[in-house]
């Protein structure tokens, strides 16, 4: 999947409505399924997932705030931001002061849309810019809601690529933010194309596209006979914004999911947060009862840029560059995960003479050929049994791949040889 091609998907899901439940999530699951083999799960209302319990169905057919001359002033047509998420159904005429309380704008960004939910208080609500709301007179003005809340379902669905280990790595993504592109429309597009590329791995690969909180609850719920196979995860939000690639440690800190990722972002602009229990998803898997080696990748973090949250994270806010970027890392990340191997020196005393068995030739006349004789140096010495490439690739301070291809070349060579 080009760079191109993730942003004309995010395009397509944007004017969908979703929430944590409903047939914006399913309409959105389809669309991913036209590009992956999606294994979907429906948990009916009221089932017990942990501490919770999945909550009544949210759907929306209209809504809008008419004048008295018969003008949508706000218009669920024109963006489903306008309604505060999980509205209950409501039809009659209010005036201006009778609706402001349910009137939510942005004062300091007066021409953004606010996003808004209330998934467990049954209530209702509008959002709108200031500017709009500075131009309304007393009324009286007409209100519809025309939603339903009734027993229904949760959606979860899956892609798994198999690999030759039963261990996993998990990545977990959103599909309940209503029209918001980088949070989290970029990071589904990302996924997919991150599964595309996945062709016969070592490990066992398992995407995740679900609700956001409850959703992540409701998959441990009904796989808890299994988390022990997850060997590394990431949520993955914010992918698409211009700014810097941010990592948060999972809650264990040194995982080897933290060490691959924290390597592979070395050599870019980047920061690196350590764990805490705010944020997306992540929170979830590394509950202290799962503490699962999950971290979140994101470019700029959650509420870290202005248009967060509000109309203003459009598709125009994401690019095809910043999504390839995030790519990628995550294709380096990978590649580490797929490589990371231990090695024995099977000529541990003295240096072995590397020059009459070719290998300062065969990796001669490259602008890196310095860097892949450190490379095979450092192997060779750390090669003993309790180093793992990439503990030799962080402690060198060299790229994994040099690494991997410098353990390559040596076991060749017949002077390593992979630990079993």
């Amino acid at each position: 999947m080009t760079p191109g091609e993730m942003h004309a998907l995010v395009e397509r899901l944007y004017p969908i409505c979703r929430s944590i439940t409903g047939d914006g999530v399913r309409r959105t699951l389809e669309i991913v399924g036209e590009h992956l083999p999606l294994t979907v799960t429906e948990v009916p209302t009221g089932t017990e997932v942990l501490d919770w319990n999945v909550p009544k169905e949210w759907n929306i057919r209209d809504a809008y705030v008419k004048d008295p001359s018969g003008r949508r002033v706000i218009d669920f047509r024109e963006s489903n931001l306008h309604v505060v998420g999980y509205s209950v159904p409501v039809s009659g005429t209010y005036s201006l002061e009778e609706l402001r309380p349910r009137l939510h704008t942005l004062p300091d960004q007066p021409e953004l849309v606010p996003y808004r939910t209330s998934y467990y208080a049954e209530t209702w609500g509008f959002c709108l810019s200031q500017h709009t709301l500075d131009g309304l007179d007393e009324g009286p003005y007409e209100v519809l809601i025309d939603s339903t809340l009734a027993d229904g379902s949760l959606t979860i669905a899956e892609h798994v690529v198999p690999g030759e280990l039963p261990e996993e790595i998990v990545v977990s993504c959103h599909v309940c933010h209503p029209s918001l592109a980088n949070d989290n429309l970029a990071g589904v597009a990302v996924a997919v194309a991150l599964a595309l590329r996945l062709k016969e791995p070592r490990y066992t690969y398992r995407f995740l596209f679900m609700p956001g909180t409850i959703g992540a609850i409701t998959w441990l719920a009904l796989n808890r006979e299994r988390l022990h196979l997850i060997a590394g995860g990431l949520t993955l939000a914010c992918a698409g914004d211009p700014g810097p690639l941010t990592y948060k440690r999972s809650r264990r800190g040194d995982a080897e999911i933290d060490k691959v990722v924290t390597h592979v972002l070395r050599d870019r602009p980047h920061e690196v947060l350590p764990f805490s229990p705010y944020g997306y998803d992540e929170r979830q898997f590394c509950s202290p009862g799962f503490n699962l080696p999950f971290g979140s990748l994101t470019r700029t973090p959650y509420a870290g840029y202005p248009e967060y949250h509000t109309s203003g994270d459009n598709p125009g806010f994401v690019t095809p560059a910043a999504m390839a970027d995030t790519l990628d890392v995550l294709w380096q990340v990978v590649e580490a995960l797929e490589g990371n191997r231990t090695y024995l020196n099977l000529s541990p005393y003295g240096e072995p003479q590397l020059g009459r068995r070719g290998l300062y030739g065969s990796l001669g006349g490259r602008s890196d050929t310095k860097q892949a004789q450190m490379a095979m140096l450092w192997v060779l010495n750390l090669s003993d049994g309790e180093h793992s490439l990439l503990d030799i690739a962080r402690r060198s301070e060299l790229p994994f791949a040099a690494v991997k291809g410098a353990a390559q070349a040596l076991q060749e060579a017949g002077l390593v040889k992979e630990k079993t």
